[in-house]
């Protein structure tokens, strides 16, 4: 019986938004930070690559079944740039969301294709040599807009237009976004997959 999962991260809004997911479940979430796990390495190309070694590395340490997601903005005129270094795309030092949008601005300057999106992926392993993982993704597709818009949110959502809206991800309450959003997408894709198997 499935009752406790451990979290591949320490980021406290994503805890909470997977803990209110499987709380319909009567599953509880944990952090990884509460079983010391050390920090693992992104060193892959794609996003399923890097969330299989984070819950690997989170199953390990914790001998509990793990979660783990990768995700980040790709926009279509770069060829899938910045992908999985999304949250590093202006450098390691410090990491910056502005310097981050800013970047991007200037890479699609020249593009008259600004179409982007965001992609999630999940990882779900039972234990750390599960051979079968269970992998969902999301997609949530937009407009890249070069000025910035919005209060909420984070990473690239002032910049990224969702047309359907007529706004950008900043722009849209918590709840709206957490409704269409890449995550949530993966996330229901997830939790219907764990139940079947």
């Amino acid at each position: 019986m499935l009752n406790k999962i451990v979290l591949a991260s320490n980021n406290a809004g994503k805890l909470r938004e997977f803990s209110a997911l499987f709380a319909a479940q009567n599953i509880e979430i944990l952090p990884q930070s509460a079983f010391n796990t050390p920090e693992c390495p992104e060193p892959f190309h794609t996003f399923v690559e890097n969330a299989l070694a984070k819950a690997r590395n989170a199953s390990r340490a914790s001998g509990l079944p793990a979660l783990a997601d990768d995700s980040g903005i790709c926009a279509t005129a770069l060829g899938g740039a910045p992908g999985v270094l999304s949250a590093r795309y202006a450098g390691e030092n410090p990491k910056s969301d502005t310097a981050n949008n800013a970047k991007l601005s200037a890479d699609l300057a020249t593009h008259s294709d600004k179409s982007c999106y965001y992609v999630c992926v999940l990882v779900f392993v039972r234990h750390e040599n599960d051979p079968q993982p269970i992998i969902a993704e999301g997609i949530w597709r937009g407009q890249w807009q070069p000025e910035s818009a919005g209060e909420n949110g984070f990473g690239y959502d002032p910049h990224f237009y969702v047309p359907e809206y007529g706004c950008t991800a900043a722009e849209l309450s918590p709840e709206q976004k957490n409704a269409i959003s890449h995550r949530s997408k993966a996330l229901a894709e997830l939790v219907q997959k764990i139940n079947a198997a």
